[in-house]
């Protein structure tokens, strides 16, 4: 998995890789197919796990010859100690979650950093299908509301929110519309949120 085939497959992944240091542990919750942490092993030197509960998933991943952990994230991440990645990702994830704020208090718990993406619902195709009397479809929200894995719906704000009120830095914050940044008006034009936190640093006496 080189650069240019990581921005042919997901075009979002390949933004956020930049974001990654080279030869950072990474844990990607959630993993998928692999490609992500198949890329930054090979191309940034990075070292690392995925997780992912779905057999064809897992599989896949195995493929790619990722080291991934079949586990619900649901359960947490008791299976990691405090600070045990440089780097963690939950990387359009996090909105199939029933329990958000616990997972994302565990994410920043094992990892020094965190990269979190999430379908930003708050995207002007998706206002305009809510006008229209519909639930949204869109590439980044593909399915029917009857068959849709999301649990949750939320937009840029409200997870600037959650990250305030579970005591979080927002490192960075940019919305992405086919895997470019979007500078005006985020919140609307952006289809996919991607944030990189941290925890607060306490102020010494």
């Amino acid at each position: 998995m080189n650069f240019d085939e990581l921005i042919a497959l997901r075009p979002d992944l390949a933004f956020i890789a930049h974001w990654v240091n080279d030869g950072a542990h990474v844990l990607d919750v959630g993993c998928g197919d692999g490609a992500m942490l198949r890329y930054l092993e090979l191309g940034k030197r990075c070292t690392g796990y995925g997780i992912e509960i779905a057999d064809d998933k897992v599989l896949a991943s195995t493929k790619r010859g990722v080291n991934v952990i079949q586990h619900d994230m649901e359960q947490g991440l008791g299976l990691f100690g405090d600070n045990a990645f440089d780097t963690v990702l939950c990387l359009s994830s996090l909105q199939m979650m029933q329990h958000v704020e616990a997972l994302l208090r565990d994410i920043v718990r094992v990892g020094q950093e965190a990269i979190v993406s999430f379908p930003n619902f708050a995207h002007w195709p998706h206002r305009l299908a809510l006008l229209r009397g519909r639930m949204p479809v869109s590439r980044t929200l593909p399915y029917q509301w009857y068959d849709t894995p999301n649990v949750r719906c939320a937009t840029i704000y409200d997870f600037q929110a959650l990250a305030e009120e579970c005591g979080l830095e927002v490192l960075e914050c940019v919305a992405l519309a086919d895997g470019k940044p979007v500078d005006f008006l985020p919140n609307l034009r952006g289809s996919l949120a991607v944030f990189r936190l941290r925890k607060k640093v306490r102020a010494t006496a």
